[in-house]
């Protein structure tokens, strides 16, 4: 399905090593994705050399630039098609991965795919907004991802609660978004964080990719996030 030599040369070069275990796992994981997009509406992206750069590779940037290590915990927000979670649990399934969406039928094509594939994640069916202030997820995680989900500063709102004191929030972009992270600093600042870094990246077909690092030093305070309604209409500036 996809070129696993291509694969393994593009993942080193982020820093990622796959065994060859693991380069099985994501080929057997393409095919599964294009398979099931005949059923359930996953993605727009279903040729192999594309699934290789814009979902894995794409994904994989997360782990050259927040160091996460099995031990780890991570919640992708609004995984979709199980990225960019799954494919941080293809390349290191010793990170414990939470993967929230609120689209049940995508969730379940992740939850059996990874079942085939021998891995396992906690899978949770929800709106980020309701999971957020439920104790079991709220500042429970070392590193929370969400991937061209929204815009930075509702997406800080819908974010910053899961990630524990001393963690990461990553909102992984296109371009480097100025205007939104400029828009964000108020938001970051109420909700606990600050920002850490931004690391501009570039995939192996030239698209360019930004990855917005936001530190959790203190508690989100109780009152967020928001109804979803208000934080898109009553933004935090």
């Amino acid at each position: 399905m996809i070129d696993k030599d291509l694969l393994g040369k593009y993942t080193a070069e982020l820093g990622v090593l796959l065994d060859e275990v693991a380069l099985d796992r994501f080929d057997r994981y393409a095919e599964l994705l294009t398979e099931a997009n005949g059923r359930v509406n996953l993605t727009a992206i279903t040729e192999p050399n594309n699934i290789l750069v814009k979902h894995f590779i794409d994904s994989l940037t997360l782990l050259s630039v927040t160091g996460l290590n099995a031990g780890d915990s991570l919640i992708d927000l609004g995984t979709g098609a199980g990225f960019p979670g799954a494919a941080v649990l293809m390349a290191r399934h010793g990170v414990r991965v939470t993967l929230l969406d609120s689209t049940k039928k995508k969730l379940n094509f992740v939850s059996d795919s990874l079942s085939e594939l021998g891995l396992s994640a906690e899978i949770v069916h929800a709106r980020a907004e309701d999971a957020a202030r439920q104790d079991v997820y709220r500042e429970r995680y070392d590193v929370a991802a969400a991937r061209a989900v929204a815009g930075l500063r509702e997406l800080c709102e819908l974010c910053l609660p899961f990630v524990k004191v001393g963690g990461l929030f990553a909102a992984m972009k296109g371009v480097c978004p100025t205007e939104e992270i400029d828009g964000a600093k108020r938001a970051v600042q109420v909700l606990g964080g600050e920002i850490g870094g931004i690391k501009e990246l570039r995939l192996p077909d030239g698209s360019e990719r930004t990855i917005i690092l936001i530190k959790k030093i203190s508690q989100t305070p109780a009152k967020y996030p928001r109804p979803f309604a208000k934080i898109a209409n009553q933004p935090l500036v």
